[in-house]
């Protein structure tokens, strides 16, 4: 008489995203939605979805910013997995905080909480869009002085050691102010990056795109026609500068602030300029994401940049709501972890045979009921499954599943041939 003991063994599988160190989801090679809003809080997710995945659109970008007195991983992760149900990419902008009327430095040894933090997080895609500051050629955005050698130094920093802790840091420099002159206050975009080159010449092997501020100027007024540096197409002069200094890496752009202020155009002009704006950056493929400042900002000095008044959102939120946009399909991580096998594979579904099993959700999908999905339990094992039987599980949380390995590990007797879960044969009497 033979028996078989089930053992179910539950073994934690700290599933890494482990890639070679160029392993990075360039976002350019998928189907990708280019609309995004930059937002004040979460607490204008819902709108900010409603505009940049209207019209077949989906997976559009929020830019947002974290200040360093935010680390709070409970409201982060909360901001996150609302961004996960609504389709929103999230690019956080990393700040220190206000001081004497600007803005602190970023102190060197507070890039190891920085670290941590951002690791603690479950991100909604696989790239973790990082902005290392803002407008550092501005005194008042660094600590009081413009100090392109010690902005280099941070950015080569934070950016090898986020990189260190995961490959999926996807690094950022802020963006400039191209209108910016040289005085003591502020430096010319131009040799501000020289300047930084100057300090630390292989800075560009620790960025992965390019951030632009590109604002319509002067008074950020300026004509939806004009090129060159301070107009929306100043990426492309920024492009050119950078090849100029003999920088020859190929960067993806990402627009982070762009708009025009809406107390001293006519509406209609206003609506007709961002048709014209998105026609233009839509047919750059260089383009990842374009990031208006900012949705909802209702007091001085950024209210007329808002594109919601106290009334309600101005006709060119409508406007760019209503117009074509791409589905976008960003680079995810599913993962899981093995809990329990309740019954041994001897189901049989569409031809396969599948058992039962618990498994969490480690990684970034929301798995649904009636779909179906691979999913990894660790670098060499991988099992498909038809969907939750009862409800759908978001990642953190753990569901009921008909799963079946796709690449065997080894000829052991295992149900449902998953590493963790061992079916062992015992003879007897």
């Amino acid at each position: 008489m033979k028996k078989y003991l089930l053992f179910i063994l539950t073994v934690l599988f700290l599933t890494s995203s482990s890639h070679a160190s160029y392993a990075l989801s360039d976002p350019r090679l998928n189907a990708n939605n280019i609309f995004g809003i930059h937002i004040f809080d979460e607490n204008d997710l819902e709108d900010a979805a409603a505009l940049v995945n209207s019209a077949d659109g989906d997976w559009g970008y929020v830019t947002i910013v974290i200040r360093e007195d935010e680390r709070d991983k409970t409201r982060w992760q909360n901001a996150f997995d609302k961004m996960r149900k609504l389709h929103l990419i999230p690019i956080i902008r990393l700040a220190t905080r206000q001081k004497n009327g600007g803005w602190a430095k970023p102190k060197f040894e507070d890039i190891e909480n920085w670290t941590n933090f951002l690791n603690s997080l479950n991100w909604v895609v696989e790239n973790r869009y990082i902005i290392i500051g803002n407008e550092p050629n501005h005194a008042a955005e660094w600590g009081g002085e413009v100090n392109p050698e010690e902005y280099a130094s941070y950015l080569k920093s934070i950016s090898s050691e986020l990189k260190s802790s995961s490959n999926d840091f996807f690094i950022i420099p802020a963006g400039f102010d191209s209108a910016a002159p040289n005085n003591k206050i502020h430096m010319s975009e131009f040799l501000f990056i020289k300047k930084m080159i100057n300090k630390e010449p292989d800075i560009f092997d620790f960025i992965d795109g390019w951030s632009s501020h590109s604002y319509p100027n002067p008074n950020f007024s300026g004509s939806v026609e004009a090129s060159g540096a301070n107009t929306i197409k100043s990426y492309l002069w920024e492009l050119t500068l950078l090849k100029s200094l003999k920088i020859k890496k190929d960067l993806p752009v990402f627009i982070s602030e762009t708009g025009w202020v809406n107390d001293t155009i006519q509406m209609e002009k206003l609506q007709e300029n961002w048709i014209k704006a998105y026609d233009f950056w839509s047919n750059d493929q260089n383009i990842v994401a374009v990031t208006p400042f900012i949705l909802n900002y209702q007091e001085v000095p950024f209210n007329k940049f808002s594109w919601k008044g106290s009334d309600g959102f101005y006709p060119f939120y409508q406007t760019v709501q209503s117009m074509p946009k791409k589905t976008g399909e960003p680079a995810r991580l599913d993962k899981g972890k093995l809990e329990a096998t309740l019954i041994p594979k001897f189901i049989k579904k569409d031809g396969k045979m599948y058992g039962v099993t618990i498994l969490e959700n480690t990684g970034q999908v929301i798995w649904q009921k009636g779909s179906s999905y691979q999913i990894n339990l660790d670098d060499r094992t991988k099992i498909e499954t038809n969907g939750p039987l009862f409800f759908d599980i978001e990642p953190g949380h753990s569901g009921i599943l008909l799963t079946r390995e796709i690449n065997p590990l080894n000829s052991y007797k295992i149900a449902p041939n998953i590493l963790g879960s061992y079916l062992f044969k015992e003879d007897g009497s």
